[in-house]
């Protein structure tokens, strides 16, 4: 049972639907002046690009066009062949020394990294280097004839796109279904992932369907009455409802406010792109069961973010997650859904800079606020 996401009034299965902290002792605003501290001019307060940066430099790094950066992690857009499939990638941003570059990995499936790109990238770009990756099927990106889209052939996928940018760590970025690619890629591959984000992810289907259906029937009281009290509720019930209805529950499940979805489907209609229904489809059967099981390979910090009203990836789902994590924390953001970046762009720019540019200084045992 996916989500429904609409773009320019047309109906879209998503995925990413399937989609208590650790104690704190160091508060982020405390720990942003630590890193300032340790870096000695670490600037991670962000603001919209096209602005004025007045503030020092922070890093020795060449310019992003200079001959000392590879090819494929200089400025701009770039196609490259992988697996056979013409990839799409772009990429922005201010490069730190000792900062891997930043992918970014979309949900959907199939939404594309250009709503991230246009909307939250303005906010991160001034302090870390992105990658905006359209996968497989996605964006910009070519749809393959073979109609391939195996969960290990995505994740190889990520790896080529490593080898295209010419670097032996990257950090990733996943959002819902780009989650899941996140997890697995850091699992089979974690001597190249130097930190995880983890945004409001699919990573246990049966359980986080379970908290998802409690939200539903939390804030639906005309919720059908279960006659077997035994039996599994996953609101099933909810895609045999008329489209208008469905709709208005799935969309009510990750923005508290309406404003953001609008502005999020303006964004996308406007870029004129058509959402990846082939791998939607393609990985629809295989994910309802999925269950993410190598938690110990992922040595590497992982940041979990969590809207506190996104009822697609539950909070409570996303704390399990991070108990299972050897090296995780969970930020849980309290006026946001299921796009926490979008709900509160700022924090969501601060608190990632902080966590990654973090890594770099060695700042031992960070606790969140």
């Amino acid at each position: 049972m996916f989500q429904l996401h609409a773009t320019g009034g047309r109906p879209i299965p998503l995925l990413a639907l399937l989609r208590r902290s650790r104690p704190r002792a160091l508060s982020v605003r405390a720990l942003t002046f630590a890193v300032a501290a340790a870096a000695g001019s670490l600037a991670v307060a962000c603001q919209p690009a096209g602005q004025p940066d007045a503030r020092p430099t922070t890093s020795a790094a060449p310019p992003a066009g200079s001959s000392s950066v590879p090819q494929g992690l200089r400025d701009g857009p770039h196609d490259v062949v992988i697996n056979g499939v013409r990839l799409w990638y772009r990429v922005a941003g201010k490069q730190v020394t000792g900062v891997a570059p930043v992918v970014f990995l979309h949900g959907g499936p199939g939404q594309g990294s250009y709503h991230f790109a246009a909307l939250a990238g303005p906010y991160v770009e001034p302090t870390l280097r992105l990658v905006y990756f359209d996968q497989r099927g996605s964006g910009r990106s070519e749809r393959p004839w073979t109609g391939e889209y195996g969960k290990s052939t995505l994740i190889e996928d990520i790896e080529g796109l490593r080898r295209e940018l010419g670097v032996q760590q990257i950090a990733l970025i996943g959002h819902s279904f780009g989650g899941t690619l996140a997890l697995e890629y850091a699992a089979r591959y974690p001597e190249h992932v130097s930190a995880v984000v983890f945004v409001a992810g699919l990573w246990n289907a049966p359980l986080q369907l379970g908290y998802r259906c409690q939200r539903i029937r939390a804030a639906y009281r005309d919720a059908p009455v279960l006659r077997d009290s035994a039996v599994a509720d996953n609101c099933d019930w909810v895609w045999k409802l008329p489209d208008a209805r469905r709709q208005a529950i799935m969309q009510g499940l990750m923005f508290p406010d309406s404003t953001v979805r609008l502005r999020l489907d303006s964004v996308e209609k406007a870029s004129g792109l058509k959402y990846g229904g082939e791998l939607d489809a393609a990985t629809f059967k295989a994910f309802l069961q999925y269950r993410f099981a190598a938690h110990q390979r992922l040595t590497m910090p992982v940041l979990v973010i969590a809207g506190r009203h996104d009822g697609a990836a539950a909070s409570e789902g996303l704390r399990d997650l991070t108990r299972l994590l050897p090296n995780s924390r969970l930020l849980e953001y309290e006026r946001s859904g299921h796009f926490a970046y979008l709900d509160e762009p700022e924090r969501f720019a601060r608190d990632v800079t902080v966590f990654l540019t973090s890594q770099r200084i060695g700042i031992p045992n960070v606790r969140w606020a």
